[in-house]
C-alpha cells in the first residue's frame, strides 16, 4: 500500500470511528426521547387527552427544519425524520389509550 493509501485508510478509520460514536449518541438520545414521550402518552391517557397535538407537531417540524438549516442538514430530510418519530410516538400514545 502506498503512503497516500495508508493515510487514506487512517482517515477512513477515523471517520468510521466518529460515525460509530455518533450512531451511539443518536440511539441513546432517541431512547431518552422516547422515555419522555412514553410518559406524555401515559399522562394523556390518564386525562383523556388526544394522542396527537397537530399544533405542537407543526411547531416542532418548523423548529427542526430551522435547526437543520443551521446545522447544514437537508431540512426535508429532517422533516421526514421528525415525521417518522412523531408517527411512532402517536402510535405509542394510542396504545396507552386502549
Amino acid at each position: 500500500m502506498t503512503d497516500a493509501a495508508t493515510r487514506a485508510a487512517e482517515v477512513l478509520k477515523d471517520h468510521r470511528a466518529s460515525i460509530d460514536r455518533l450512531d451511539a449518541i443518536l440511539v441513546y438520545t432517541l431512547g431518552e426521547r422516547f422515555k419522555h414521550t412514553q410518559a406524555v402518552g401515559k399522562l394523556k391517557a390518564e386525562h383523556a387527552l388526544p394522542p396527537s397535538d397537530p399544533s405542537r407537531e407543526a411547531k416542532q417540524i418548523d423548529r427542526l427544519e430551522d435547526l437543520a438549516r443551521r446545522a447544514e442538514l437537508d431540512p426535508e430530510f429532517a422533516k421526514k425524520f421528525l415525521n417518522f418519530i412523531i408517527d411512532e410516538v402517536i402510535r405509542h400514545h394510542k396504545q396507552h389509550q386502549e
